[in-house]
């Protein structure tokens, strides 16, 4: 199946670790480092294929915060969020938001793509410019 093999397997075990390192560090007293976890899954959509790979990739990679989560990781659940559809409610806003920042991390790769071709392009027309013109001075 290509499914498999256009997938980055080390960039994605390598990005949801990240995440989860940085998650289970911030626990212990550093909450300043929760907005840092991100970071993980930005470099799996980043190593993607495409953005629609970036986006599922993003999304799995974020299964370890939801794992985290309910092992009370980031706290403990109460009111709406402690019955199961809170549960499944919650579980699903991880994994849209881990899809989200996927989508990012693919999406600024193709306009990282894109503005190197279009530097490319450039640096190519000005060596032909000074190629004609050394030609038309002879």
């Amino acid at each position: 199946m290509e499914l498999f093999t256009d997938i980055d397997w080390k960039s994605l075990i390598i990005g949801a670790a990240i995440t989860a390192a940085i998650i289970i560090v911030a626990s212990h007293g550093y909450d300043w480092l929760y907005v840092f976890s991100a970071i993980g899954i930005i470099y799996v959509g980043y190593t993607a294929k495409n953005i629609k790979y970036g986006t599922i990739l993003g999304a799995v990679a974020a299964t370890p915060i939801v794992i985290l989560a309910f092992q009370g990781t980031l706290g403990t659940f109460s009111g709406f969020f402690a019955t199961e559809t809170g549960i499944i409610t919650s579980t699903i806003l991880i994994l849209l938001v881990g899809a989200f920042i996927g989508f990012v991390g693919a999406w600024g790769k193709r306009d990282r793509i894109k503005a190197k071709e279009e530097y490319e392009k450039k640096q190519k027309i000005g060596k032909n410019k000074n190629k004609n013109k050394k030609k038309n001075n002879n």
